[in-house]
This record gives C-alpha cells, sequence and structure tokens, in this order.
C-alpha cells in the first residue's frame, strides 16, 4: 500500500479519536449503562491505538528516510529507554508478588499509552498535512461544547443530573463537591471530573491565547471561547489549574513579547495581579465561602479530614516511599494502577512522585528527560500556533502534575500527547510539495526551514 495514502487514512482515524476523546468519560458511561462491560468500552481508544502502532510501522519500514528520522530522534530513544524500563520493572514487581496482574496491565496502560501514541502521531502526522491544518477544529470544535455542558451544569441543570446517564459509585460518581459539601457543587462536564476538566481547560486556554497571538482574523470568536473557558475554569475549582494557567499564559507572554519595555509592563501587571490576589485572600478569609471556593475548608468545617489535609498526607507517604525505595516497587504499585492490589492503595496525588514509586529514580529521570526534550523541540517552534500554545500549557500542566496524577487522565494525556506529535512531526517534503500543487497559492501556508507548515 502506498505510504502516502495509509498516512491520510490513518489521520481520519487520530482525527476522529481526538474529538472524542472529550467525551471519552460520558460516552463509556453511557453505553455502559446499556450495555454493561464498563471496564471493555473504556478501551476503546486503546484498541484502536493498536492499528495506528501497526500503521506507524508500516510506514516506518516503507519509508526509509522517515525512518531514520524516527530512530535518529533523541525523544524516541529515551521513551524506548523509558518503557524498556518501565517493562522490566513490572516484570520483576510481579514475579516477586508485588503487584497483581490486573494492577500491572492498567499500570503499563496509563504510563506508557500516552508516550506510545504521541509516536505513532508523529509518523503519521508526517505524512498527513491535514493534522496540521485542522488542529484548531480537532480542538476547539469538542471544547466549546465541553465547556457549554460544564456551564449548563453550574448554571442551569441540577447537580446530580448525570446520574440519568448511568453515573454511579460503580463507575463515575455523578458529580463532584468540595469536601463533600453539596452547597459547594463543582462542574465535570463530560470529564472524569472536577480537576481533570480543570486540566483539559489548560489546555484549551493556552492553544485559544496562542491563536489569539497569532492569527488577526475572528479574535471575537476566540476571545468568546476563551472568556467562556475561563468562567469554566473557575467554576471547576480546581486551584491546581488556576495555578497551572497563571503560569502557562506567563510563560506565553514571555515567550512572545520581544520588547524589553513590554516584558517589563507584563512583569508589573503579573506582580500587580498577584499582589490583588493576595490582597483577597487576606480580606475574605473568614468568609465562608471563599473559604471553600480557595481553601477548600472553612473554619467550621464538620468535615473530618480536609482535602488540603489529604493531599498533605498523601504527598508525605509518597515522598517516604522514593527516599526509602530509590529503585521503586515496579509499575502498578502506585497511583490509580494500585487500588486493584491486594496491598495498601499508594495514591501520591502528585504525577513526578509515582512515577518515581513505581519505576524508581531511572524511571523519574528517564520521563523527566523526555519532557524536557519535547519542550525544547516545541520551543524551537515556538512561530508554530500549536507548538506555543502546547509549550504553555506544559508549563501549567507540569505544575498541576505537582499536585495529581494528570497524565493518567485518558482525555488529557492523549489529547496532549497527540497534539504534540502532530506539531513535531517533520512533513516529508514530497508530500508538502504534492499538497501546494493541488491547493496552489490559496494554501497561503509558510513552510518553515525546519520542514513545518505553520498556521
Amino acid at each position: 500500500m502506498d505510504t502516502s495514502k495509509l498516512g491520510l487514512k490513518l489521520s481520519w482515524l487520530v482525527g476522529g479519536i481526538l474529538v472524542l476523546l472529550p467525551f471519552h468519560a460520558f460516552l463509556t458511561v453511557w453505553l455502559s449503562s446499556a450495555v454493561g462491560h464498563y471496564a471493555l468500552l473504556r478501551l476503546w481508544k486503546e484498541f484502536l491505538l493498536l492499528i495506528l502502532i501497526a500503521g506507524s510501522i508500516y510506514i516506518l519500514f516503507q519509508n526509509k528516510e522517515l525512518r531514520k528520522k524516527f530512530l535518529g530522534s533523541r525523544i524516541t530513544q529515551l521513551i524506548a529507554i523509558y518503557c524498556l524500563v518501565s517493562l522490566v520493572w513490572g516484570a520483576v514487581a510481579y514475579g516477586l508478588g508485588k503487584v497483581t496482574l490486573k494492577a500491572l496491565g492498567y499500570g503499563f496502560t496509563i504510563n506508557l499509552r500516552f508516550l506510545v501514541f504521541f509516536m505513532a502521531i508523529w509518523v503519521i502526522a508526517s505524512l498527513a498535512p491535514m493534522l496540521k491544518e485542522g488542529w484548531p477544529r480537532l480542538l476547539f470544535i469538542p471544547a466549546a461544547a465541553v465547556i457549554v455542558i460544564g456551564l449548563m451544569q453550574r448554571l442551569v441543570l441540577p447537580y446530580d443530573v448525570l446520574k440519568h446517564f448511568g453515573y454511579s459509585s460503580d463507575t463515575i460518581f455523578p458529580y463532584a463537591t468540595i469536601n463533600h459539601n453539596i452547597n459547594y457543587p463543582r462542574i465535570m462536564s463530560t470529564l472524569r471530573g472536577a480537576n481533570p476538566l480543570g486540566a483539559y481547560l489548560l489546555l484549551v486556554l493556552s492553544g485559544t491565547m496562542a491563536l489569539l497571538f497569532g492569527l488577526k482574523k475572528h479574535r471575537r470568536l476566540w476571545a468568546l471561547i476563551g472568556f467562556a473557558g475561563l468562567v469554566a475554569l473557575f467554576f471547576t475549582y480546581s486551584r491546581g489549574a488556576w495555578v497551572g494557567l497563571v503560569l502557562g499564559l506567563t510563560y506565553l507572554f514571555w515567550a512572545v513579547l520581544k520588547k524589553r519595555k513590554a516584558k517589563k509592563i507584563a512583569a508589573a501587571g503579573l506582580i500587580l495581579l498577584i499582589l490583588a490576589v493576595a490582597g483577597l485572600l487576606l480580606a475574605f478569609r473568614h468568609n465562608p465561602t471563599f473559604e471553600n471556593y480557595f481553601f477548600h475548608t472553612e473554619k467550621n468545617s464538620q468535615v473530618a479530614v480536609s482535602s488540603n489535609e489529604g493531599h498533605a498526607s498523601a504527598f508525605k507517604s509518597g515522598l517516604n516511599d522514593v527516599l526509602n525505595e530509590p529503585l521503586g516497587r515496579g509499575v502498578g504499585t502506585a497511583g490509580p494502577a494500585s487500588v486493584y492490589n491486594d496491598q495498601i492503595t499508594r495514591v501520591s496525588e502528585n504525577y513526578f512522585i509515582q512515577i518515581a514509586q513505581e519505576v524508581g529514580w531511572i524511571g523519574l529521570v528517564l520521563f523527566l528527560a523526555i519532557n524536557l526534550l519535547v519542550a525544547r523541540e516545541l520551543w524551537l517552534r515556538r512561530t508554530d500556533t500549536l507548538s506555543l500554545g502546547l509549550l504553555a500549557s506544559l508549563a501549567g500542566l507540569t505544575f498541576v502534575s505537582l499536585v495529581s496524577h494528570v497524565w493518567t487522565d485518558d482525555t488529557l494525556a492523549y489529547l496532549w500527547w497527540g497534539l504534540a506529535g502532530v506539531a513535531l512531526a517533520p512533513l516529508q517534503p514530497l508530500t508538502v510539495n504534492h499538497l501546494l500543487f493541488k491547493k496552489g497559492p490559496s494554501l497561503s501556508r509558510k513552510i518553515s526551514s525546519r520542514g513545518m507548515i505553520e498556521i
């Protein structure tokens, strides 16, 4: 089969996956309420990933030039080593009886799937310019629906409306609150929860701001999407996502602003914003509503252990594990996968600690190196709108990773790393020439020196 035609067909499959991801949790729960097999339905994207892997391997086998770039990439090499370390550590843990087979399989899945997805899309997008052209539609059309549904949950719909679609304690709980207080509901829209929605909106808002900087047309539309997204983000009451967005947008402004004077003005604005927030925290620190929204607790709270205390306890326990077991205990022994073990569940609520708990300092260093190399490549392509938005969101999501297992969420992990594969994919010269020949001057795209089509 012609690799160009195969790349085009696979790109349509990739596009379908990216569009469906924000509705993954909702659709799987709803469908399982009718046909059952919830666990199996949740794996639909992993089954499709197997097709993408097979297709990308075939493309690499047939395309010598692309294969050379792929195998010569430091990112590819580090991901391969990280996967190998994970497999060995997991096998040893299973052999020593430290992890059940179910926990091991789930651990491998959530730890490695998004990196494999990234590599597969890197290959496919190299032969499919439509993914580089169409990424705004793939990201923002579903995001608009997610934002509208989320706002409706807060302003119009009953707080437990999702129970009518199969949400329950056996799948996903139908609503989220602050410290189990029904008077303080948190929106989750079609994602797994309020915090995953907040992290997802961080990506969406970073991309929106990058487009506002990079495009001269339809700015009002993007501004409207950005404003609605900000309101939805506020109603998640995800403090990690709030801080992450500030960090991400700060990084974006610093990358975009060229003049020193503009950077000084932006820095002064950030300082004023920090002072204003500090003033609000001080002035309203005894207001029950304000305490719940921003501190997730209150003076007269009836909850025995607040979410803040839970976070602190989980962090200390996880850090203690890392210090006492520098080699880790094996894949599946920490994080969400550990709930399937016979032993005590280890959830540190910190993704980096989770990695260190499982594959030790070696695995953590490898994972951090992968992130740094991806960030470096995005920085080198920062004139590309997609790369700029991903770079800003990565800065924010890195912070969110310190307070949650951010990359274990299906939607965000697949979506961010999938778009990163699109952004970093080197378009093949023949493919670019064919595209220009077919569409002519109306394409009006700038081909960069790195072989990228800049939107």
